[in-house]
């Protein structure tokens, strides 16, 4: 851990970078056997998700292909405001393809609810969500993930793609922030 080693705001790991990438293996794995033959297009949701997706698309043994979007519901807070707005639309047409979200955490589940409504009336053939984190309680609804990493508490975690003000997106593991916004 010399990555910020000694930085009072990082707290306890909730999961380490060799746990975390076995699990992005095995996640690759299960899409590659649930998408056998075709070539699922796998939307980033960023930037959260962006060191995820790419672990995770080098895990899938099939030709996938990419797009990102990017929308905002924290601005730089540490909870979500509940108001949901693109900040970056997609540039692919998704009518008739094999579409998976790639999230790095789902909270209330309200901005993957708004942006799973956005992207089924574009007409995909088919709509999944794979989320790295979901964090357990906090969903009104059953947030519908075919895939999921891993179930947290509700500290509010950083790294791996997880920022706070932009910043710690590049530790290789998930900690607690305990740190002032």
């Amino acid at each position: 851990m010399a990555l910020f080693e000694h930085d009072p705001h990082l707290g306890r790991i909730v999961v380490d970078d060799k746990v975390l990438q076995e699990r992005v293996a095995e996640l690759g794995a299960q899409i590659t056997a649930d998408y056998a033959g075709r070539a699922p297009l796998l939307v980033g949701v960023l930037k959260g998700a962006f060191m995820f997706m790419a672990d995770l698309a080098r895990a899938i043994d099939l030709p996938v292909e990419f797009d990102f979007m990017a929308v905002s519901s924290y601005g730089s807070a540490t909870k979500t405001s509940g108001v949901v707005r693109i900040v970056k639309d997609l540039d692919l047409d998704l009518t008739g393809r094999d579409v998976i979200i790639v999230e790095d955490i789902v909270d209330s589940g309200l901005t993957l609810q708004y942006l799973r409504r956005n992207l089924l009336s574009r007409g995909p053939a088919t709509l999944a969500v794979c989320a790295l984190l979901l964090k357990e309680g906090l969903q009104r609804d059953d947030p519908d993930l075919r895939y999921v990493g891993f179930r947290i508490p509700a500290d509010f975690v950083i790294g791996y793609g997880l920022d706070v003000a932009e910043r710690y997106r590049n530790l290789p593991f998930l900690a607690v922030y305990e740190g002032p916004i």
